[in-house]
């Protein structure tokens, strides 16, 4: 871990890490970088502004070594300032407008808290008006007039006195201060917002701004902290528009690159006697950071301020080259603005112009500009960041002395990063958070089978249709490579790097959409709403960190206006069944009924047509503890000779208690009926059962121990959390587990065995069936969705495919039925009953057997038969 994450900003050094933007720069020359392994990056971001010459500039260190060699004094308050004499003469005569004194300030937000002070000592009024996502500093004053709450929320800010108006819009400034005339001492606005996305207003709305502010003897403070002393091709941004404000603050580049300096420069009638007297910094209008910043405006002004003209020269012509960049790839680049050397780019990615592509969903959560910054960084060697507000926007705000050759080198590699996002090359552009920084480009991405247009499915203004969201979630990174074809080169490692800075920076999405359409005529819109953790991350979650993640998830069904969620694999895990979620937002189903429903289907399918008698066949429960093993156990006991209930082998005493009562639940299920054995002529339990005094129903857990022992005893009923024993004497298996091993070994099975494998990530790989020809592995729980809609994503299926899962919460929306379905461990069998015949209702049907996520052909039929 470097210096920096471990004991300066341990957040933002993981995240630098992750995004593979920690360099450790060792010498800085002009406008390039160095770092530790020699590399040179070309920089073009000038320290947001505060470098106007590059780094390490003579004329500034000569300025330095002359107080050095003079043994002039640099903090000798109090006193008449020789150096801030000089300095805020030469600021008064350069700045627009009949601004008389200078206060001088250590840092921009300083300089702003002081503007405050000021303008609330002028006017005796006490509020201050500024523009949302504006930027303004982050002391208490100045983070209070930032229009951002991500900034303020944990602060307890605004202050009270601020408030915030869209920036650009004339009238809602106009009403603002027409209701409120008497309480604003103070508009404080960017010329151009920097950090809200190089933000322009439009032609004309600063001046009028400047006169609605005289005419209810409001301040106008123009803070150019970023846009002045040159950045956008004037000396200070807002002579644009021959404004003179009553408030300039600078800072930034005042410092010349190598000194912290800021200044409040005003007007007569905004600086009062009570201000003079009570603001003061230890610090400020020191002798260092006030003859740099006179050399400063002596580079910037001399030869009628030659360089601020080729800023204005040279911006003009990089712009007008982002321009071109944009005609030709506009369908990600979709906007290039600003002025001088501020200039931003803005960068969005279109799930309806990109459905499988990784990109798109990083751009719609605003993270894409981070990444492409990185790819910048590292492969192009181009040093760039995106602004603070505006997460879409790349700034190019490069030293003011940056030629035009060097733009060009800016220019060539942003058009190398923009035709990979065209391309929707995910990972090219990630190649470098992923491992991979070489100038690699990867083959352009193939078309994705599994695509389908975003917008194909839309929900309606008929309140007859249902409303749905289901969660889902990678069950293994391979999934990735599912959805987004270009990542189909990467290798595990570079998948697992992608998994974890997904859970990282990203928040749950919408995969896909879908519109069900009953075989009855009812309809029921869905959303398919992603959280970016395979199942072994969502295992290793705290519970607080598990709910807070489903809490995303429930917030963003609920913006999609679902009246039901259905939980997908792990998250009904880390719901524990969906037992937390329970009257927190939504309805909520784990889908695990029709999950059982479906599963005994394809096992019953399956072993009619190899001709296997279940009737006279022995059926292993691997799973049986968990809410659809105990519930297959049950039912299938009904119609099985013998069942074998297998545990987890992490916790056995534990797990056999629990299977032990499984085995009791069975007893009482087939024990309901008066003539239970002649109901269920085919259960080896019941068969033995019904030769028995039982006790009642509801009597405890104890009376019926001794019938489970009995059936131990007569080989009807095998209980174990070792597989190795209960798999040699089924012909059956299905599996239903949480966990993420394989479970099964090819020795340990009978010729000719099914195994229905319904957990998900599978406990059974395809390896298994290359040993055993003879085994069948069929996948439980997929379900033909009525007329085979798209879901938006086929999930590893043919199209109108799901899980049975998601099948349930389809038919309950169907229904209107937005009440919790499914939930906790011990299922209804009545809920069963009641899903069945809601998917013959409304047309719902096992799909053809399946194994490994594809149909099993004729030939596969006859591979299997032709082995036993």
């Amino acid at each position: 871990m470097h210096n920096f994450t471990q004991y300066v900003n341990p957040f933002l050094g993981k995240l630098l890490e992750m995004v593979q933007m920690d360099k450790v720069y060792t010498r800085g020359e002009g406008h390039y970088l160095f770092d530790h392994l020699g590399n040179k990056y070309l920089d073009f971001i000038a320290a947001y502004g505060a470098l106007p010459f590059g780094f390490n500039p003579p004329e500034i260190w000569k300025a330095l070594e002359d107080i050095r060699d003079n043994a002039q004094p640099s903090l000798i308050q109090p006193s008449s300032l020789q150096a801030a004499g000089e300095l805020a003469e030469k600021l008064v005569k350069l700045a627009p407008g009949n601004l008389s004194y200078v206060t001088f300030t250590n840092s921009g937000a300083e300089a702003v808290e002081a503007a405050i002070k000021m303008a609330r000592s002028a006017t005796g009024r006490l509020g201050i008006l500024s523009t949302y996502n504006s930027f303004h500093g982050k002391t208490m004053g100045a983070l209070s007039a930032t229009g951002k709450k991500y900034y303020q929320n944990p602060f307890g800010l605004p202050i009270p006195g601020f408030k915030h108006i869209p920036f650009g819009d004339l009238d809602a400034l106009s009403a603002e201060l027409e209701n409120n005339s008497t309480f604003y001492a103070a508009l404080i606005i960017e010329p151009i917002q920097g950090e809200g996305g190089i933000i322009v207003p439009p032609p004309g709305y600063l001046f009028e701004a400047r006169e609605l502010c005289a005419k209810f003897g409001v301040l106008f403070i123009a803070d150019e902290i970023q846009t002045g002393l040159g950045r956008t091709g004037n000396l200070f941004a807002c002579e644009k528009e021959k404004i003179s404000p009553d408030i300039i603050l600078l800072a930034k580049a005042l410092g010349g690159g190598l000194f912290p300096i800021g200044a409040c420069i005003c007007s007569e009638e905004a600086y009062t006697k009570d201000f003079g007297d009570r603001h003061s910094s230890t610090f400020a209008a020191n002798t260092l950071g006030c003859r740099i910043g006179l050399k400063v405006l002596d580079i910037l002004t001399r030869n009628d301020q030659e360089l601020v003209k080729k800023v204005a020269l040279n911006g003009e012509y990089l712009k007008q080259e982002l321009i071109k960049l944009q005609s030709l790839y506009s369908i990600v680049l979709k906007d290039v603005r600003g002025r001088g050397y501020m200039l931003g780019i803005e960068l969005e990615m279109s799930r309806n112009d990109f459905p499988d592509c990784f990109l798109a969903v990083l751009s719609e959560q605003e993270s894409l500009t981070p990444l492409v910054s990185s790819y910048l960084l590292n492969v192009e060697n181009l040093r760039v960041a995106p602004t603070l507000n505006g997460n879409k926007v790349i700034r190019l705000e490069p030293s003011l002395t940056v030629e035009k050759d060097e733009c060009q080198i800016a220019l060539d590699a942003l058009k190398n990063v923009l035709n990979l996002l065209a391309e929707g090359n995910t990972a090219a552009v990630m190649g470098p958070v992923l491992g991979n920084n070489q100038r690699k480009y990867f083959s352009t991405p193939k078309e994705n089978p599994g695509s389908h247009p975003w917008n194909l499915s839309l929900p309606s203004e008929d309140p007859r249709e249902g409303r749905f969201a289901f969660l889902i979630h990678p069950l293994e990174l391979e999934n990735y490579q599912q959805f987004d074809s270009s990542l189909s080169e990467l290798s595990k490692d570079n998948l697992k790097k992608l998994a974890e800075l997904g859970t990282e920076i990203l928040d749950p999405f919408v995969i896909g959409r879908t519109l069900v359409s009953s075989k009855t005529g009812d309809k029921a819109y869905g959303e398919f709403i992603t959280l970016p953790y395979t199942a072994k991350e969502m295992l290793e979650l705290s519970p607080e960190e598990a709910l807070n993640l489903l809490d995303k998830a429930m917030a963003l069904a609920i913006k999609g206006g679902a009246k039901l969620v259905g939980l997908g694999a792990y998250t009904s895990v880390i719901s524990k069944s969906g037992t937390t979620l329970q009257g927190r937002f939504l309805p909520v189903t784990t889908g695990n009924s029709y999950t059982v429903v479906a599963g005994i289907d394809a096992v019953k399918l399956a072993a009619k047509k190899l001709e296997i008698n279940l009737a006279s066949s022995c059926v292993a429960v691997i799973g049986a503890t968990g809410s659809i093993g105990r519930s297959l156990a049950i039912l299938l006991s009904e119609e099985l000779n013998k069942i074998i209930l297998i545990g987890s082998s992490r916790h056995p005493k534990a797990s056999t208690r629990r299977l032990r009562l499984v085995a009791i639940d069975i007893c009482r299920h087939l024990s309901k009926e008066p003539d239970f054995g002649e109901k269920y002529p085919n259960s080896g339990i019941a068969r033995f059962l019904s030769k028995q005094q039982l006790p009642e129903e509801t009597a405890p857990e104890a009376d019926w121990l001794p019938f489970i022992d009995a059936l131990e005893a007569n080989n009807l009923l095998v209980i174990t959390t070792k597989i190795s024993d209960g798999l040699p004497q089924a012909q059956v298996i299905l599996t239903a587990t949480n966990s993420l091993d394989d479970l099964i070994e090819p020795a340990q099975l009978q010729s000719g065995a099914i195994i229905c494998d319904i957990s998900r990530p599978a406990n059974v790989r395809p390896s298994l069936c290359q040993i055993r020809p003879d085994v069948l592995v069929i996948d439980g729980g997929i379900v033909a969705v009525p007329g085979r809609p798209s879901l938006g994503w086929d999930f590893g299926f043919e199209t109108g495919l799901s899980y049975a899962c998601m099948a349930e919460t389809m038919m309950l929306a169907l229904e209107h039925h937005y009440t919790d379905m499914s939930i906790g461990a011990n299922l209804s069998l009545d809920n069963m009953l009641y899903l069945r015949k809601l998917a013959e209702k409304h047309g719902f049907e096992l799909a053809q057997l399946r194994s490994f996520d594809k149909p099993i052909s004729s030939e596969d039929w006859k591979k299997v038969t032709g082995s036993r």
